[in-house]
């Protein structure tokens, strides 16, 4: 661990993204470890749990640095925290994007999810930076927890790195930063304010790293699309895309980037996990209702719950009746793209690149990308 400065990345939304887009930055001297796997110049590869335990930890570590990583950007899930499993570590970078309320199957309350959060702030290194976003709820709480050396981003004019504006456009952003007394207006591939944020925790890091901000600004236009992140995988006269998105806060970040985008109709596909968090799933339908033109119900990892079940949790809170019901994943996905129209935008959400789907006690094989991929092969 000596060898690997580690740079960790919590929060409810964003820390794949923030922790791509670190690695993106960074280039081939900083590896990846997260929701997508273990990723460096040479190996990538699925791994089980986002944030892996001590002993496996360690064996990938040794394998960062033997393929010349000096950095490693990791996802650290309040999860992983609060099965402590990473007590050993102290970060040379912490991050904390944003706090909204998931994963209390877990955590019970939101106060001990606050605080597995907190922890990642707590194990920074002394001469070691924390990075802070001024525009969330728990601001002041995480800059009480915070070791090191605290910069922060955010719309406030006290923050280290302020947002000024985002203008959407058809691929991308341009966005307007001040830093340092200067103002800096450059192009970003990724849609929405969200992404704003998100890059600017990345590029802080980065700056915290000894990076320039300067040469730093002239990588961004050339960032990769983060894969099942808002991520337009078919571009016809219709545009498909693929989302993580399973939280009323994600919903109300995209949909309204996306009702913005639209030339025609904004159809959804979509569920909500069993087994965990009944009383977001009212609140969560009911805004995906009100800001979608079509939406198509359908399963997404039920486990041991019934699917029709679930949706009639996502439907009980509102009255409107712009929606189908299709079970079968495949079939819904399918159904939407048979009747995509010109200029309309199909959002695929909840398991953006996951590969299984889980039903009963068991993870079965499933790929929305796979779907999506063979029905147009099937097509041509």
């Amino acid at each position: 661990e000596e060898d690997l400065s580690l740079i960790g990345v919590t929060g409810t939304n964003g820390k794949t993204t923030i922790a791509l887009m670190i690695q993106h930055l960074l280039g081939e001297v900083c590896g990846y470890m997260g929701t997508n796997g273990i990723i460096s110049k040479s190996f990538s590869e699925k791994i089980r749990n986002t944030t892996p335990d001590a002993d496996r930890l360690y064996r990938y570590f040794r394998r960062f640095v033997l393929d010349g990583c000096r950095y490693l950007s990791m996802e650290t899930s309040s999860e992983a925290f609060f099965r402590n499993r990473l007590d050993g570590l102290s970060f040379q970078v912490g991050i904390l994007s944003n706090i909204t309320e998931d994963h209390l199957n877990i955590h019970k309350t939101i106060e001990n999810y606050v605080d597995c959060k907190m922890e990642l702030l707590r194990k920074v290194k002394k001469n070691g930076f924390s990075i802070l976003n001024t525009d969330d709820t728990y601001y002041d709480l995480a800059r009480e927890n915070a070791k090191g050396t605290i910069l922060t981003f955010g719309k406030k004019k006290d923050s280290t790195m302020q947002l000024i504006k985002v203008e959407e456009n058809v691929d991308g952003s341009d966005i307007t930063i001040a830093y340092q007394g200067k103002q800096f207006s450059f192009h970003s591939p990724y849609l929405g304010e969200v992404n704003a944020y998100n890059l600017m925790a990345s590029l802080l890091a980065c700056i915290a790293l000894g990076a320039s901000l300067e040469e730093l600004i002239l990588k961004v236009p050339n960032l990769p699309i983060i894969p099942g992140r808002l991520d337009p995988i078919v571009k016809r006269e219709y545009t498909v895309m693929l989302d993580y998105a399973h939280t009323l806060d994600a919903f109300k970040n995209i949909l309204p980037i996306l009702n913005r985008m639209k030339k025609h109709r904004l159809v959804v596909v979509t569920g909500s996990a069993g087994g965990r968090e009944k009383e977001k799933r009212g609140p969560m339908g009911k805004y995906i209702l009100e800001h979608s033109d079509h939406v198509i119900f359908t399963m997404d990892d039920p486990r041991e719950e019934k699917v029709i079940d679930i949706i009639q949790d996502l439907l009980q809170e509102s009255d409107r009746k712009n929606y189908e019901i299709i079970e079968d994943r495949k079939m819904a996905i399918e159904t939407a793209l048979d009747h995509a129209e010109k200029g309309d935008i199909i959002l695929i959400a909840g398991k953006g690149v996951d590969d299984y789907m889980a039903l009963g006690k068991e993870y079965l094989p499933y790929s929305d990308v796979q779907v999506i991929q063979d029905y147009y092969t099937a097509k041509n």
